[in-house]
């Protein structure tokens, strides 16, 4: 099993991603941190973590600060940027100071999952140990190789999906297609038909909601809560 340390300084992203982390076969969240020192902290006194999901603002510094003081007090955990910040010289930072995966926020499970799954392969390229020859180092760095994520159905947005998607994800309770609506600023109807596929890519869950007559209202909750 993959321990992992979930660090967002927010506090609700950080159990959305827990929630990510928990999904995927082979991996096990082992604790949260919401701020650079806390990171610190659990790093020292949890009992092994292997891979950190690292945000890069945080309130007290920042997520390569982070990994630079890691390496200074011995720590070869391994890392994943997960972070808003999406400049160059960051992006570059990280991958000088031995970043593995850079995945930019906002995205969706799929995203991480390919990291995830990536890492898995790459650990389980390197338990052999010994020398390698050339198409064994290759093979090693292919195992990072992530795919693209799939590409939306002919006639959606990019834009308005992670609309719904955030607005859905965000929610402390089930909402309807006309409360989405109402958070995005779209039309009822295109609300229903983004929630519809986040339903069927198993991203969001139906549930009904039943009044005192009529038929049942139909909301939708984000897959990972509960």
């Amino acid at each position: 099993m993959i321990e992992v340390l979930v660090v967002d300084d927010d506090a609700r992203v950080a159990r959305v991603n827990a929630a990510y982390v928990e999904k995927v076969p082979g991996f096990h969240v082992a604790g949260e941190a919401h701020n650079a020192a806390e990171a610190l902290h659990r790093l020292e006194t949890l009992p092994r973590p292997d891979l950190v999901l690292l945000d890069h603002y945080l309130p007290d510094g920042t997520g390569l600060a982070v990994v630079q003081e890691m390496r200074r007090r011995g720590h070869q955990t391994d890392v994943i940027m997960v972070t808003a910040a999406r400049d160059v010289s960051t992006v570059q930072a990280a991958m000088r100071q031995g970043a593995l995966q850079y995945l930019v926020k906002p995205f969706a499970f799929a995203g991480l999952r390919a990291r995830l799954e990536a890492y898995a392969r790459l650990r389980r390229a390197l338990d052999g140990g010994g020398e390698a020859e050339q198409a064994e180092v290759d093979r090693i760095f292919g195992a990072l190789a992530t795919p693209s994520e799939p590409e939306l159905p002919k006639g959606h947005s990019p834009t308005t999906a992670e609309l719904v998607r955030q607005s859905l994800m965000n929610a402390g309770s089930p909402l309807s297609a006309q409360e989405i609506a109402e958070r995005t600023g779209v039309s009822r109807q295109t609300a229903q038909r983004y929630l519809k596929l986040l339903e069927r890519t198993g991203r969001a869950r139906l549930t009904l909601k039943y009044g005192d007559a009529g038929r049942p209202e139909h909301r939708y909750v984000w897959a990972t809560r509960g």
